[in-house]
């Protein structure tokens, strides 16, 4: 049986990326994604749940949004998740989880 873990995603960039090469030399940029959904309470009003999402671009693909990704656009993106996890300042341990991008493309429809 295979096992996939495939994320599709369309949002609004929430901040510029920011590009680091590493000393490995490979390069990495992150930013956050915001993605709405809109729905009917039980009362029958019109909601907006916005979620936010830690996304990470690696080497070719961090290179190419360096250049063209900038906050408030809007792209679609693949990826997949990937939980961390790391000690907080007051030792507890916590998960985190962020979305690794593969690919990307602005969307030009909004």
């Amino acid at each position: 049986m295979k096992t996939t873990n495939k994320v599709e995603l369309d949002g609004f960039i929430g901040v510029n990326p920011e590009v680091k090469t590493l000393k490995n030399g490979n390069t990495v940029a992150n930013f956050t994604l915001a993605t709405e959904e809109n729905y009917k309470n039980k009362e029958g009003e019109w909601v907006k749940n916005t979620t936010w999402h830690r996304i990470s671009l690696w080497n070719d693909v961090a290179k190419q949004a360096a250049e063209i990704l900038k906050k408030g656009m809007r792209i679609s993106l693949t990826g997949r998740i990937v939980n961390k996890q790391y000690t907080d300042k007051d030792g507890n341990k916590r998960t985190m989880s962020e979305i690794l991008a593969n690919t990307f493309k602005q969307d030009v429809t909004a």
